[in-house]
């Protein structure tokens, strides 16, 4: 059950909606989240990894946008326009009804005198317009309403001020010293300055329109509600011209798939295409827990699974885009292949806390950065290898340029295998020799023996076969149980999720019987209310305190592999309890505790909706297949 939002504080006394509450914005540069209580508590200027300028969701008091009835914080509802990034939020009162939208602009390409010092992809014909717009509209009787800006920079630290930048009340600008930003508060409505805060009042009746639009760049802001209505319609437009070009089934899972695939896109970070782990940091795994981490970053892992999931829906455009990120963060580079690098492809990815924010609902410590940037994970070439193999299929070539990179990390990958190392969870113990690890280093060597094959490259593939062949061999060896079951790492029985993912990379057939004994193990002992839990933190040194809920993931995982052994009404069962699970605006965090359906985590997930789009999809297959039959 979800918890319940009752005037400014939620059942229980947190002041913080429930993270799964949260609507999320972005237009492909910039994200943020919106509270059911129509404030924006998460932003971050100018890019998305950049400190913020409305924290709340971290501390009450680190900068909010608030946009609502006088005295009401709780909505009548909530939904996005169909197929866009549009957040729209019906409130009534007891005078009369108003409808807000939020929307992140999305404009023309802006850059056709001089080249954008930012973009290294291909430009397209839309660009992000650098302006969040909210426009009001009271459609019967009156609301009196209340606009409350109050950006709060770097973190919360620093208080900017507020000055007027024309004659009369429509026009401010917030600046502080040393920050080189400068936010201006575009409206019709009357603007005040309460200290920090920049504030409008105004009565709201039948047929009264008003907007106000934030911005940030020189490309300026609209100045009438007209000129912002016709900009939302454009970006209205760009949204649905997107979502037009995927592939989705007539099926009724086809809003979670179309939702799920206009998430990822707004966690792609357009100008060097590369998919952030998550829009927020810190947000808990554990209530009031330690397990608070920035996710701001673009992990390699995660590159196979998107590019799974995008080309599965036919989005190549964004695809090919995030390859090449891939690429560019690491062919010019002869130092270790990284888990994860920075948006713009930054390698230094330092953690630190903020000791001065409280965290969500008092979950400390918030941190920023993520100190297992430099930690050694031997599933890194194998998800790099497996996206190439995925780029080389949908386009029937393996460009030239891609060959030497290919072949220092099949390398790379026979000369560490049989090391220890972190695994696939960024486990903060002792180094092991983890199953999921030595599979994704096999993983490396037969798609590199694959495409090597393709370049008739007799020598090389022969050899990484055989590299393939010996890891295959040790893994069946050492990393499977009395019972045929294969575990977390050699020398133990714990089991892990991670394992899941055997099948779907065809370390070996689906039929095997350590395969099924393995996807049943999984189903039956480490799931909490039949979902999945990644490791049990009682039998796993993860260096870290407290319980951890279920990893929607890893239940998704479940539903695949449930899929590929042939259990296809288990399969279908568990895929309709997750999507259950969905946020109302049918997003996902990083965990769901099983038992009240809380989402944990950072906010919206990207790995998440990739499983999501994998696991849907072979239900929907499987349910294909059965009607041909």
């Amino acid at each position: 059950m979800r918890q319940i939002v009752t005037g400014d504080v939620t059942v229980g006394g947190s002041p913080f909606p429930p993270i799964a509450e949260y609507g999320f914005l972005s237009d492909c540069e910039t994200t943020a989240l919106v509270a059911p209580s129509g404030a924006v508590e998460w932003m971050c200027l100018p890019r998305m990894d950049d400190p913020s300028v409305f924290g709340s969701i971290l501390d009450r008091d680190a900068g909010t946008f608030r946009l609502s009835p006088t005295d009401q914080t709780v909505p009548a509802g909530r939904r996005y326009l169909p197929g866009t990034m549009i957040l729209e939020t019906t409130w009534g009162t007891r005078t009369g009804w108003v409808i807000v939208r939020d929307v992140l602009l999305v404009g023309p390409w802006h850059h056709e005198d001089e080249r954008s010092v930012s973009h290294r992809r291909s430009p397209t014909d839309y660009d992000a317009d650098h302006v969040l717009l909210r426009t009001l509209r009271c459609v019967n009787g009156s609301v009196e309403m209340n606009l409350e800006c109050s950006p709060v920079y770097d973190y919360g630290r620093v208080h900017p001020s507020w000055e007027y930048t024309d004659s009369g009340y429509h026009h401010a600008m917030s600046k502080a010293p040393g920050s080189k930003l400068e936010l201006h508060l575009t409206t019709d409505l009357r603007l005040g300055f309460e200290g920090h805060r920049a504030r409008a009042r105004t009565t709201m009746r039948d047929g009264d329109t008003a907007f106000v639009a934030l911005s940030w760049s020189s490309h300026g802001a609209p100045q009438t509600y007209d000129e912002a209505y016709n900009h939302l319609v454009r970006t209205a437009d760009y949204w649905h011209e997107w979502l037009a070009r995927g592939e989705f089934p007539d099926h009724p899972w086809r809003g979670y798939l179309q939702r799920s695939a206009l998430t990822l896109k707004g966690l792609s970070y357009s100008p060097t295409g590369a998919i952030v782990a998550a829009a927020t940091t810190s947000l808990p795994e554990t209530p009031q827990g330690e397990r608070n981490w920035d996710y701001r970053y673009s992990w390699i892992r995660d590159s196979t699974f998107a590019l799974w999931g995008l080309y599965t829906l036919g989005f190549d455009w964004e695809a090919n885009d995030f390859f090449y990120f891939i690429f560019d963060a690491i062919r010019d580079n002869d130092s270790d292949l990284q888990i994860m690098y920075g948006i713009g492809g930054e390698r230094e990815l330092h953690e630190q806390t903020l000791d001065h924010l409280q965290g969500y609902e008092g979950a400390r410590p918030v941190r920023i950065g993520n100190g297992a940037f430099d930690q050694k994970q031997h599933d890194v070439w194998g998800a790099v290898l497996d996206s190439i193999y995925l780029h080389t299929r949908s386009r029937d070539e393996l460009p030239e340029t891609v060959w030497p990179l290919l072949t220092r990390l099949v390398e790379a990958a026979i000369a560490n295998w049989k090391q220890p190392d972190r695994g696939i969870w960024e486990v903060r113990g002792e180094p092991q020799h983890f199953v999921s690890s030595k599979v994704m280093c096999w993983v490396a060597c037969d798609r590199g023996a694959r495409l090597a094959r393709l370049r008739e490259d007799h020598e090389k593939a022969a050899r990484w076969q055989a590299a393939a062949d010996e890891i295959r061999d040790d893994v069946c060896t050492n990393g499977v149980d009395e019972r045929g079951v294969f575990v977390q790492h050699y020398g133990t029985t714990a089991l892990d999720a991670s394992n899941l993912l055997m099948p779907l990379v065809r370390f070996l057939p689906a039929d095997d019987p350590r395969i099924v004994a393995t996807v049943n193990a999984i189903s039956e002992e480490l799931t909490e209310e039949g979902l999945v839990l990644r490791y049990r933190t009682d039998e796993t040194d993860d260096g870290l305190e407290g319980e951890e809920g279920t990893f929607a993931i890893c239940s998704f995982w479940l539903v695949s592999a449930l899929a590929e052994v042939g259990e296809k009404a288990r399969a279908r069962e568990l895929c309709e309890k997750m999507l259950g699970y969905a946020s109302p605006l049918l997003l996902y965090a990083e965990e769901i505790d099983p038992r009240s359906g809380r989402h944990l985590g950072n906010f919206p997930q990207a790995f998440t909706h990739l499983a999501l789009i994998n696991a849907v999809m072979h239900v929907i297959r499987a349910d294909q297949e059965l009607a041909a039959q």
